[in-house]
């Protein structure tokens, strides 16, 4: 039983051909934590939260999330926990331009069979929260860059996940849109207790985190915690 952490990886390793990527990756992420993830190009950190976030498979290791040990998961098995457990945040937001803001928002709820009256319910409050009230039947077009990263994090949220991957959030963001979604993470995970795996080249993000990961050539090679 994995009980001590929202997140455990035991000896993860993952090759591409004879590029070995990841090399016995050991990690434990406690539940409300905000952990970044950081490393040169080609250090294996979108690789990392490709497997935490059960997108990839490792070749070797174990990947327990929410004392689930997800490695022994069959596929069909394997998406409806990634849909109920897993939000997923990414650089270019991923909205889809023909629904709104609102919908966008409700459509990982809906696909997983919830109730639509709750689901709706449910994403006006999560918009309300991001201050993006107002915006909720404009679509991603008539909304400005930091408004679609938070609808993004909304919908991230609309099914309760046990955990948020985040891969470089704030890299399309100007400064002041890059320092209020940092500030969003951290108002989620005091007011909520969400759980953020961050994976950044943004130093600033990562200081504000509660613990940076450093990887390089495919392995912790170091980590620091930061203090209240």
């Amino acid at each position: 039983m994995y009980l001590c952490g929202m997140i455990e990886l035991s000896n993860i390793t993952k090759s591409f051909g004879l590029l070995q990527v990841l090399r016995g990756i050991d990690l434990s992420i406690g539940a409300g934590e905000v952990v970044s993830i950081v490393g040169p190009s080609g250090a294996g950190k979108t690789t990392l939260l490709q497997i935490m976030g059960t997108l990839d498979r490792a070749d070797t290791g174990r990947v327990v999330i929410d004392g689930t040990d997800v490695s022994t998961l069959g596929s069909n098995a394997l998406a409806r926990f990634r849909g109920l457990k897993i939000g997923f945040v990414f650089q270019f937001h991923q909205l889809l331009p023909e629904f709104t803001a609102l919908e966008n928002v409700m459509i990982p709820a809906l696909i997983a069979h919830k109730r639509e009256s709750e689901v709706s319910r449910r994403a006006k409050e999560l918009l309300d929260f991001m201050g993006l009230s107002e915006r909720i039947s404009h679509k991603p077009a008539e909304l400005s860059g930091g408004e679609k990263q938070r609808v993004a994090v909304a919908r991230a949220l609309i099914n309760n996940p046990a955990v948020i991957l985040a891969d470089e959030p704030s890299g399309s963001l100007d400064s002041q849109n890059k320092l209020e979604l940092h500030q969003l993470f951290f108002r989620l995970r005091d007011e909520m207790g969400q759980t953020f795996v961050i994976v950044t080249h943004d130093e600033q993000l990562a200081a504000m985190s509660g613990r940076t990961i450093r990887l390089n050539d495919g392995q912790i090679c170091s980590e620091s915690e930061q203090t209240e």
